[in-house]
């Protein structure tokens, strides 16, 4: 019996060496497509990135080669009737209302996070962290709305105030005087707070709820308040993350289309004041796009897009070393 359960043993061990190797080769077939199918999807992500920017380069071609880089980036005149046309003007829009956003969103966001991860009662937590997040499936344009009929009239109240009080403070004032329109840059960047604070407050509040434990605990045990926990605990553990988050919503800000257009102004002037209307690249192109009737118009509008594409390439570049920056200087002090 013994010698007849070896043969059978032996009889059968080659078939399961070549079933192995059957289901080894059927392995290293799958991951070797899956590897390469992967490898495809991301260089036609970038393959995708490449051409777009390669067709509005095209399509800019014509303003590049009447106003250059330099002339274009630095002119103050855009007049489509002698097909003049300057970009900086916008560019301070873009970027004015969106540090605007930025100063007012980042403190928001942040406090929300903690009080969700830190102070809200356990019945509270979803029920706010879901409202935060409704926010931000809000279309744009419903913000333009109620920025230009709701928020734009009762602003108009307020900026008064804000001409007799922070008006009058030496060196700064200059930035909060202006007639009370309600619109304006400073209206915009308000406005724009508002869009992009669920984005910085969800990542912020999602890497603070999975900070450990123990860390948290251990602060509070040492009598650390709930402030000294968020600035010596959550922010220290958490700094890459939020940085992240923050240039996501910066991001988000730059590129803000129809909510600005409705809010800021639509003015190619330049003004110290926030309270002057003002416009921003994306504001500018949404209003003239469909008006541009001759070829250099429509090909300087582009180039105001090609312009909007270098900044967040930009502001996306000093993020990524921001971000490597702060993690090695995590490692280092780990």
């Amino acid at each position: 019996m013994e010698r007849t359960r070896a043969a059978a043993d032996r009889d059968l061990k080659p078939a399961a060496e070549e079933n192995r190797s059957a289901g080894g080769a059927r392995a290293l077939s799958a991951d070797f497509l899956f590897r390469y199918v992967a490898l495809a999807m991301a260089l036609l992500v970038g393959a995708t990135l490449v051409a777009v920017v390669a067709a509005i380069a095209y399509d800019s071609w014509p303003a590049i080669k009447v106003f250059g880089v330099w002339g274009f980036l630095k002119g103050r005149t855009w007049d489509p009737v002698s097909e003049h046309f300057g970009a900086f003007p916008f560019i301070v829009g873009t970027l004015v209302s969106s540090t605007i956003a930025m100063v007012l969103a980042v403190p928001l966001s942040f406090g929300i996070a903690v009080f969700i991860s830190e102070l809200a009662p356990s019945w509270m937590r979803q029920p706010v962290s879901s409202a935060i997040e409704m926010l931000a499936s809000v279309p744009s344009i419903v913000y333009g709305l109620w920025g230009l009929l709701v928020f734009a009239p009762q602003f108009a109240n307020v900026e008064p105030w804000i001409n007799d009080h922070l008006g009058a403070i030496p060196g700064i004032g200059v930035l909060f005087r202006g007639p009370p329109m309600g619109i304006g840059m400073l209206a915009a960047g308000i406005v724009l707070a508002i869009m992009i604070l669920p984005y910085i407050t969800a990542i912020m509040r999602d890497v603070f709820v999975a900070t450990p434990t123990r860390l948290k605990e251990s602060a509070y045990a040492m009598g650390a308040t709930t402030w000294e926990v968020a600035r010596n605990i959550l922010l220290p553990y958490t700094r890459t993350a939020v940085t992240g988050g923050i240039f996501l919503g910066l991001g988000r800000a730059l590129g803000e289309t129809m909510a600005v257009t409705f809010v800021i102004g639509n003015s190619d002037n330049l003004s110290a004041s926030l309270l002057m209307p003002g416009a921003s690249i994306p504001s500018v192109i949404a209003n003239e796009f469909t008006e541009a009737t001759s070829k250099l118009y429509v090909s300087s509008l582009i180039y105001l897009g090609l312009v909007l594409i270098g900044i967040t390439l930009v502001v996306q570049t000093l993020a990524v070393l921001l971000l490597g920056t702060v993690g090695r200087g995590a490692r280092a002090r780990s």
